[in-house]
């Protein structure tokens, strides 16, 4: 019995030191006495002990690599440092576990060596600015030359690019001189835009002007034209009522002396006499003979004695009497005649 309980307990033990639990994203690659048998996955596993091992434990996540700086040359000869970093993770354990010695460090080789050669095809410049370009490149190569591996290379990024002091300083200058360019073009564009905007704006100005003074002279015009009409029309009916009136002739003699007064205001140089005012003239004279006032006979004065006096411009010019009750016989009439167009 103490035979049997010592050899159930060692079984035990056995079984127990055999029991692998695998954790998740993992991997273990089992060997059968030296040959490959199987790849446990996430999980619980039983070995047969002394005859089966776990020969390589992996893990299946995505790796980050990051490969210390590489000197690399440019086609125009220009040496620059350069690191990369690859993102890779392990698709196949049994190639991982087989298929190179060290893969992480084949990786890194690999990914030195794929590295010279697109930079040695690419100038400064382009190295500079297709970065995108290297890095899908670099991918494919490294993907393709790493399958066998049982690697899958899903990324690679172009870290850093550090290219000698002199071309920074060259670098630098060039940065600079094509910024001062971009700043005297936006300048330019902005003063070519503002002369522009202020040759428009005094454009619309002067058409604004333009077109007010065009109203104004078109507003000027018609009231001047309203203006002239309203005048036409009432002296058209000043006329109609005066010839509805029917005046007498001494009433249109009468407008004929006011219009001659308004003539001989004594501001005109020449005078233009109607042919008829000898007619006005005698008519007057008539006038005032008929009322008794002044005498216009010729009188013979020879026997008068004849006395030198100044004349005197209200006196009679025949008699040098009479004067003042001519005045005032004229303006009765005057005033008789009015009345009499006043009542027509």
């Amino acid at each position: 019995m103490a035979v049997l309980l010592v050899l159930a307990f060692f079984l035990l033990c056995l079984i127990v030191v055999n029991v692998r639990i695998v954790p998740q994203a993992e991997a273990y690659v089992i060997e059968t006495l030296g040959r490959y048998k199987t790849t446990w996955t996430a999980g619980i596993h039983v070995k047969v002990p002394f005859i089966e091992r776990v020969a390589v434990k992996m893990s299946l996540k995505e790796q980050v690599l990051d490969f210390p700086p590489q000197p690399v040359i440019t086609k125009d000869n220009v040496t620059m440092q350069i690191d990369s970093v690859v993102f890779c993770k392990v698709f196949d354990p049994r190639l991982y576990a087989y298929g190179v010695e060290q893969p992480i460090a084949g990786l890194q080789n690999l990914a030195a060596t794929t590295l010279r050669n697109i930079i040695g095809e690419m100038e400064l410049d382009q190295t500079l600015t297709g970065r995108d370009q290297i890095n899908a490149k670099m991918q494919t190569i490294l993907d393709d030359a790493t399958d066998p591996w049982g690697i899958k290379v899903t990324r690679v990024e172009i870290k850093n690019i550090a290219p000698p002091k002199e071309i920074e300083m060259i670098m630098t200058k060039q940065m600079r001189a094509e910024r001062e360019r971009r700043q005297t073009v936006l300048e330019a564009q902005a003063h070519q835009e503002a002369v522009v905007a202020r040759a428009e704006g005094d454009k619309k100005a002067k058409i604004l002007a333009a077109e007010a003074e065009r109203d104004a002279q078109i507003a000027l015009a018609e009231g001047r034209a309203k203006s002239k009409k309203l005048v036409y029309e009432a002296e058209a009916e000043g006329v109609n009522l005066l010839n509805k009136a029917a005046p007498s002739e001494g009433v249109l003699r009468l407008k004929g002396i006011d219009a001659l007064k308004d003539v001989a205001d004594g501001r005109a140089t020449k005078i233009f006499m109607p042919s008829d005012i000898s007619a006005v003239v005698e008519t007057l004279g008539v006038a005032a003979e008929s009322l008794g006032i002044g005498n216009s006979t010729p009188v013979d004065d020879s026997e008068k004695p004849r006395v030198k006096h100044d004349p005197d411009p209200c006196l009679h010019p025949d008699t040098g009497e009479g004067g003042v009750e001519a005045a005032a016989a004229t303006e009765a009439i005057i005033e008789d005649i009015e009345n009499q167009s006043e009542d027509m």
